[in-house]
């Protein structure tokens, strides 16, 4: 027999009998029999879904009165096979993973999904659901949480969502609020041969499982993290974006394991004050896990500025690369809006051509206005262009306060000596040469906010060194090839690099087998 906080599990044989317990918990009244038959026949439906063969039915206990209690009938699986047992016991399972996310990809893509589930998506509901946590977790700070920790996480989760309404509009309209699980830890999911069974879905209140799919994803990912399985949480999520063709910003993905951590977080703080304790190391571990996530998510918006030939586009395209932030160029984008291809030239003097005033204005104005649509989409974004004028650099500060997004300023330089040398042997889409660079030196206006990087430097150290001013608090995983530098060993020929991919930034905490189930 096993029991929790609402019921008991009587294991006869190959099957598995679930009770519920008649009790009121506030989040869940089961104290008539009526309703308790109710939830039974509604979990064997819902968890027919992700395993067909595994709820059987609703039978009865009938007592010596006579009186019967329903009975959730299930065929019980090798305790051996649970994901989390797989974990602890050091098991390969990637390729059980890969399942895992395959069959929630296929599970996600055919939810349902109506107005009525869509409300649960909006970030007002997301708000609310932040909100009542952190208010029942302030009853705790002083004792399991730190007053400091605690702020920190309302500052980040605010900040987060004050500035992304772009962001969960578009997650309703695409559909990606649905009817989900709601409640997938690895202790209740079977790694079969024949393939995975996901059990135990939230079946005492609806609301609780319409979520956005990526959350339900995230919530497994999270109870792998917990378990120490870092590895297995990257390729589960990896694997169920690729199956499903699922766009999201990696912020989101943190957001969401972060809501998750602190949920448990809040749960272990209660069950931690039930036994009369006076600090509890899981409610550390899952605080800092929350604080992991909510700092990886935070979004920003990064500024690489310099004269030609500083090797500014190469830092800005590998330090996009490291973050999994999107690079937006100057360079190419002036030539964009010009109609002309980004690998023809267009040189023309400081101040004239493509490059007079009117033509570099335009050039920032779009610069500004898309980095604003992709922070407003929770996107972090790193602009290359000179920066020249403290006016420009003005507008993006603004713009970062404005998204909520938080601003980071870097110049590069390097001697004028080796600047001539790198665009003398460079190809690419800039039209910058000797003269244009020395102009520009000449007219560029103090910017004492900037972190100086010395590109004289090798790219790895010098990404080394932006990386860890944008996010100081994160270890930033090197999921992507660094750039490396030209023919002549220098930083010059500025690439232009898409959005590389972006660990999870995982890290172990304390696993808790025994969660309530409270989602609220």
């Amino acid at each position: 027999m096993a029991e929790t906080h609402s019921g008991v599990v009587i294991f006869v044989g190959d099957k598995a009998l679930k009770i519920k317990k008649p009790v009121d918990l506030g989040f869940l009244d089961f104290r008539d029999v009526r309703r308790r038959r109710v939830v039974c026949e509604r979990e064997v439906e819902l968890n027919r879904r992700l395993a067909p063969d595994v709820y059987l039915g609703v039978g009865n206990f009938v007592g010596p009165d006579g009186e019967s209690e329903p009975v959730v009938v299930m065929r019980r699986l090798p305790d051996q096979h649970r994901l989390s047992a797989l974990v602890r016991s050091g098991a390969d399972i990637r390729e059980d993973v890969r399942r895992i996310a395959r069959t929630l990809a296929t599970f996600h893509a055919a939810a349902a999904t109506d107005p009525g589930i869509q409300t649960s998506g909006t970030r007002a509901a997301l708000r609310q659901r932040w909100e009542a946590n952190l208010s029942e977790s302030g009853a705790y700070a002083g004792r399991f949480i730190s007053h400091d920790d605690l702020a920190e996480v309302t500052h980040l989760v605010t900040a987060y969502l004050d500035g992304r309404a772009d962001l969960f509009d578009d997650r309703i309209a695409r559909g990606a609020i649905v009817d989900g699980h709601g409640d997938l830890t690895p202790d209740d999911v079977f790694c079969l041969p024949d393939g995975p069974r996901l059990l135990d879905c939230l079946e005492f209140d609806d609301r609780l499982r319409h979520v956005d799919r990526l959350d339900d994803v995230a919530f497994l990912a999270m109870g792998l993290e917990a378990l120490g399985a870092e590895p297995a949480a990257e390729t589960l999520v990896a694997a169920w974006i690729e199956y499903l063709g699922e766009p999201a910003p990696p912020s989101l993905l943190h957001h969401f394991i972060a809501y998750r951590a602190f949920v448990r977080a809040k749960v272990a703080c209660v069950r931690a004050a039930q036994t009369g304790a006076d600090h509890s190391p899981e409610v550390d571990s899952l605080v800092q896990l929350t604080l992991t996530h909510l700092r990886a998510a935070a979004v920003k918006l990064v500024l690489v500025g310099g004269a030609p030939g500083c090797g500014k586009s190469t830092l800005a395209g590998a330090v996009a690369d490291r973050l999994g932030m999107v690079s937006l160029s100057s360079d190419r984008l002036r030539k964009e809006i010009a109609g002309i291809d980004p690998w023809s030239s267009a040189a023309a003097p400081l101040g004239q051509g493509l490059y007079d005033n009117r033509h570099t204005s335009a050039t920032y104005d779009e610069l500004l206005h898309r980095a604003e649509l992709l922070l407003h989409q929770g996107e972090s974004v790193v602009l290359d262009a000179s920066w020249t004028l403290a006016s420009d650099r003005d507008r993006a500060r603004a713009l970062a306060t404005a998204a909520r997004a938080e601003l980071v300023e870097l110049r590069c330089d390097v001697d004028p000596v080796t600047a001539a040398r790198r665009i003398a042997a460079r190809h690419d889409v800039s039209d910058a040469d000797g003269d244009v660079a020395g102009a520009l030196r000449r007219a560029a206006q103090p910017w004492p906010s900037s972190h100086l990087i010395d590109t004289a430097l090798p790219v790895a150290e010098c990404t080394d060194q932006a990386s860890a001013l944008i996010r100081p608090s994160v270890q930033a995983q090197h999921t992507s090839v660094r750039p490396g530098p030209d023919a002549d060993g220098s930083h010059g020929g500025a690439k232009e690099r898409s959005n590389g991919p972006v660990s999870l930034v995982l890290s172990p905490c304390t696993p808790n087998r025994d969660e309530q189930k409270v989602q609220s």
